[in-house]
């Protein structure tokens, strides 16, 4: 132990400082190259991903299942992986995570930070896997498969556990305490311990299986809680991967494979609301709609921590800037990554009446519509560029929805399409649709419609784009937002009144950087003020909830 804990003193120590200075910082290289994962990583990976379809998911270390399940299915391929994964009851996985709760509780901060990172280094060694994983249970092309299931996702994941290590170790184990009372001193002698919750619980999404799970898993292990991974039932693969280096190291130190565990759903047998309505289960993580989420949150008055997102409504405030050829760049790439399957991705563009200022002339609305509908075109009819940044369609009922929306009568400015794929001849593919609405119809433009879906919204001014933007955060939750604007003033009164919406903004983006993306170390995702969800990745919060500052004293002898 004591080898593994210094072997990773150095990253641990960089990372915390990554933490205060918020500064550019990430442990693992995002690009894919031969020079950085070696030349044969991604041939590697893709035959190791190839070679578990069909077969049973063998590398986990949790003892004899009570069946074998699977129900993934490639959204680019929309045919069946056949890969089953151990099914265990969920008083089980309670049970052998109470067992495992003692050994992992009783370890020093330092040690169990380090076991943590030693797992990443496994998970390192597996992106490519983990890439080829994710894109054929989500959706997402490669390259965003690579970058947010692997490096991205384990940046978030070592991010929790500097978070953790530093608040547990914040304050010093013992302390003398003497007391002058004038004719004698009182000397106690006090010791505290940073005391876990005991059994977490999270909850995996089907869209970002790694990237939104990792930070809960993370933050609740480094804190010294065992915890049991409950991934969606279409997006398994990602980060089972990720539980077995996991285990593989705990059991290479002496520890039980079961301090965390990857929980499976059986065909007929849902086991997310048994797991989380077990009494032993103290802590829970949760990504995904807002129904569950909120079923999820009122689990708070059983006496459990629940650290949530759920979905918002995002805007963009379209008021003025220099170039609008590259504002609307930017946005057509920003709706269309992923396919707009994101909970940062853009959909309502909030724009004045009168247009949108450029230098020194006033570009009406309607060609503001027509330059976005354009530039969103343009990219889904690039045959090069389109496959790669729109991806497939995870779900049939987000391609569903575009149908939907298409039959509501609101004035289509640009309709939806099929994304042309030479690799993948059957993939589930939608390009965005636009649609135009008048400010007063806030009842078409108050909820998530998730998926390839943009509304223009014409309002009376930029104030009232501002107000409407923050309204809606403020009651329908937001967890991204993005404004163009020129004027000091109304810079000002945007973040003054998004940021009493808690939600983030980003100004004036154009280039290589965009509205969807959240950095770890520095940006905060979500942020726990409004009804997207209430925690923060990674604010003290997220870790200082997972544990219990103890103390004992008695008094002290010379």
């Amino acid at each position: 132990m004591i080898n593994t804990t210094q072997k990773h003193q150095a990253t641990l120590e960089q990372a915390i400082r990554a933490l205060h200075n918020r500064t550019y910082f990430s442990h693992y290289p995002e690009n894919p190259l031969p020079d950085v994962y070696g030349p044969d990583a991604d041939a590697q990976g893709r035959a190791a991903y190839d070679a578990r379809r069909g077969q049973p998911y063998a590398e986990l270390q949790q003892g004899e299942p009570e069946a074998w399940v699977g129900q993934e299915e490639s959204p680019y391929e929309q045919q069946p992986l056949h890969i089953t994964y151990p099914y265990y009851a969920p008083e089980t996985l309670v049970c052998n995570a109470q067992q495992a709760f003692g050994p992992w509780r009783k370890l020093k901060p330092a040690d169990r930070a380090a076991i943590l990172i030693e797992a990443l280094e496994g998970m390192k060694a597996r992106f490519f896997e983990i890439a080829h994983a994710t894109m054929h249970t989500t959706g997402q092309a490669f390259l965003m498969s690579f970058q947010a299931s692997g490096p991205h996702a384990a940046d978030r994941a070592l991010e929790a556990v500097a978070a953790g290590y530093e608040e547990q170790t914040r304050l010093p184990e013992q302390a003398q305490w003497d007391k002058p009372t004038g004719k004698y001193t009182i000397s106690l002698r006090k010791t505290w311990r940073a005391v876990p919750k005991g059994v977490a619980l999270v909850i995996g999404c089907a869209t970002f299986p790694t990237w939104n799970t990792v930070p809960g898993m993370f933050a609740s292990l480094v804190t010294g809680n065992p915890v049991i991974v409950k991934p969606h039932p279409k997006a398994v693969l990602p980060i089972a991967l990720v539980v077995a280096e996991v285990q593989k190291v705990l059991v290479a130190h002496g520890l039980p494979a079961t301090i965390c565990q990857l929980g499976v759903d059986a065909d007929d047998r849902l086991i997310t609301r048994e797991l989380a309505e077990n009494p032993a289960v103290k802590l829970i993580d949760y990504t995904g709609g807002t129904e569950f989420g909120n079923y999820i949150e009122s689990l708070q008055s059983q006496g459990k921590v629940v650290f949530t997102e759920k979905t918002g409504v995002n805007s963009v405030i379209l008021d003025s800037c220099g170039d609008l050829d590259k504002v609307v760049q930017n946005l057509a790439f920003s709706v269309s990554l992923y396919s707009g399957q994101m909970c940062t991705a853009p959909q309502n563009f909030f724009i004045p009446e009168a247009g949108v200022q450029v230098g020194d002339t006033l570009v009406p609305y309607e060609e503001v519509v027509q330059k976005l509908a354009s530039a969103v075109q343009g990219l889904a009819a690039n045959p090069k560029a389109a496959p790669h940044v729109l991806g497939a369609i995870q779900n049939p009922a987000t391609q569903e929805r575009v149908v939907q929306m298409s039959q509501r009568g609101h004035r289509n400015a640009l309709a939806h399409g099929q994304v042309d794929n030479p690799q993948f001849q059957n993939a589930r593919t939608c390009s965005p649709s636009l649609y135009e609405l008048d400010a007063t119809q806030k009842e078409h433009f108050s909820q998530e419609l998730f998926g390839p879906i943009l509304l223009a919204i014409k309002t009376k001014d930029t104030h009232e784009s501002i107000r409407l933007a923050a309204e809606l955060a403020r009651k329908h939750g937001a967890i991204s937002c993005a404004a163009y604007t020129t004027n000091p003033e109304l810079k000002e009164e945007i973040m003054d009144q998004m940021s009493l919406a808690g939600t983030p903004v980003s100004f004036n983006l154009t280039g290589g950087i965009y509205v969807n993306q959240s950095a770890a170390f520095s940006d905060f995702h979500v942020t726990g003020g409004n009804p997207a969800g209430n925690a923060s990745f990674t604010n003290p919060e997220f870790v200082l909830k997972r544990f219990t500052w103890v103390g004992f004293r008695e008094p002290a002898t010379s």
